[in-house]
């Protein structure tokens, strides 16, 4: 069983967590920023996330194995939130990752003016800051303070079994 204390704080998370994929619907539908590639990307594990708490919540059964893989979703998530991050400031170039057309086709002189004509979102533009920081920056940190409060549970909940 776990601990009241870090029951309460898994259920905080939770709400966070889940705030901030609202928040993310929000900003996509709502205000209009379309997400590219990436951002979309960034979302995975949020949704892993919340699977993960919910069967710690309903199931209550190998959660010392769902806390540590909650910490390591956190930790990727918060690698790939870096890169986009690091895009977005110049430190890595803009990779296949973030482009839209199909590689595998060779592509007509006609199919290549569509793409151009198309809307494509860059990893690197930012199109929503908040208290002027992007949304990949925030998540780095979110990302990584969930990791280390995932791990420190596991650590605790490792200490009384």
């Amino acid at each position: 069983m776990i601990e009241k204390n870090h029951d309460t704080v898994l259920k905080i998370v939770f709400l966070l967590i889940s705030f901030s994929l609202i928040l993310a619907f929000v900003i996509e539908y709502g205000l209009g920023h379309e997400p590219c590639k990436l951002c979309l990307y960034q979302r995975y594990p949020y949704y892993l996330s919340i699977i993960l708490l919910t069967s710690i919540f309903v199931i209550k059964k190998n959660i010392k194995i769902h806390l540590l893989i909650l910490s390591v979703v956190s930790l990727l998530g918060s690698i790939v939130a870096f890169y986009h991050f690091g895009i977005e400031q110049g430190f890595f170039n803009e990779s296949v990752v973030c482009e839209t057309k199909n590689l595998n086709q060779i592509l007509s002189k006609e199919d290549i003016l569509k793409e151009l004509k198309q809307n494509t979102i860059s990893c690197k533009e930012v199109t929503f800051r908040f208290l002027g920081l992007s949304l990949a920056s925030i998540n780095t940190i979110f990302s990584l303070i969930l990791s280390y409060i995932f791990f420190k549970i596991f650590k605790k909940y490792e200490n009384n079994k």
